[in-house]
Formats: structure tokens, sequence, C-alpha cells
């Protein structure tokens, strides 16, 4: 178990075990989740990314998304399209 001293100001120095297994450095963001009668402190760029690929589950299958291959092409697809009409009327 490790110990953090709060200061007058609220603050506490996350010990460096910590951050390490957290995975987080200087000017990242940590998150504090509630469980019950519990705080947890977590990554938060780490939850969001879980956020994420929850709500993106199964897109791929509905885009016909098999592989990387797809991807680069539909974003390919999608920044030309996005120049088309960006600049299509400025010829």
């Amino acid at each position: 178990m490790e110990v953090a001293k709060i200061t007058s100001g609220g603050q506490i120095t996350i010990p460096i075990d910590i951050r390490r297994k957290l995975g987080v450095r200087e000017g990242d963001k940590v998150a504090f989740v509630e469980d019950g009668n519990k705080i947890f402190v977590a990554n938060s760029a780490k939850i969001a990314f879980a956020n994420m690929r929850t709500a993106f589950m199964g897109e791929a299958e509905r885009l016909g998304l098999d592989d990387e291959s797809d991807v680069v092409a539909l974003v390919d697809e999608v920044r030309e399209e996005m120049w088309r009409e960006r600049y299509a009327d400025n010829d």
C-alpha cells in the first residue's frame, strides 16, 4: 500500500510506483472513479480509449472494414470528399 499526504491546497503527489503502474507522466490526467464506498485512481486516457472502443464496437463490420488497408482506403476517401467540398467552388 502506498500513502500520500494532502497539501493545504488539496494536492497530492502520486508515488512513482503508482504512476508507473497507471502509465501516467507529468501533464497527464487521472480520473477518480467511484465504486460504492471505494474511490479508484485511473489513467483517464485509458478510460477514454476503452469508452471509445465500446462506442465503436461493431462499426468496422457495419462499414465492411476487414483490415488496416480498408481503414486507410476509407480515410483517403473521406479526405478526398472533404477536399472537394472545401475547394470545389474555388476554381
